[in-house]
């Protein structure tokens, strides 16, 4: 059977507040959830689930782990390693990676949906447009089974407008 390939949206705004039935927090190995986005998703979901990442840690780069959604309306947020400790400067590789490992977990616990913020362009200092040329890349490589939209969504402007010149550049 040849699988649909993966619908791809973009949003500007914030992760928390988009339509999907999981999330992914571009998180570091020891499932630590502090600044950006994963502070964002803590704050909203609840310390338990930085409890829950942590409890299945260490997560190596490449590979993703599923924690409850809390008290967000999620089905589940999936933490995808860019880094392997905190506060790290990572090689853009490791958001092909991460990318991967989110679309896989996502697909084997059966979601429909889930949003992806920009990974490892915050503290990670990955550069927007290589970024978003990884993801776009590993989204359209991606062969799903029950994975049917990914929506890319960020608050930062100008990684909306380096996905959007990506997926008209991939078609």
């Amino acid at each position: 059977m040849i699988s649909k390939p993966v619908e791809i949206s973009i949003v500007q705004g914030s992760i928390l507040e988009v339509e999907a039935e999981g999330i992914v927090n571009a998180a570091n190995s020891q499932g630590y959830m502090g600044g950006g986005v994963a502070g964002v998703i803590k704050r909203a979901a609840g310390a338990e689930v930085e409890d829950e990442a942590r409890e299945q840690a260490p997560i190596a780069v490449g590979k993703a782990v599923l924690t409850s959604g809390g008290r967000t309306r999620f089905k589940g947020i999936i933490h995808a390693p860019t880094m392997p400790g905190p506060s790290m400067r990572i090689p853009a590789r490791n958001v092909a990676l991460a990318t991967k490992a989110a679309l896989a977990l996502a697909d084997e616990k059966g979601f429909d949906s889930i949003a992806i913020p920009g990974m490892g362009t915050g503290i990670g200092g990955v550069e927007h447009n290589d970024a978003a040329a990884l993801m776009v890349k590993e989204i359209k490589a991606f062969a799903p089974r029950t994975l049917r939209s990914v929506i890319l969504v960020d608050v930062d402007p100008a990684m909306v407008e380096a996905w959007k010149s990506e997926v008209r550049q991939q078609g």
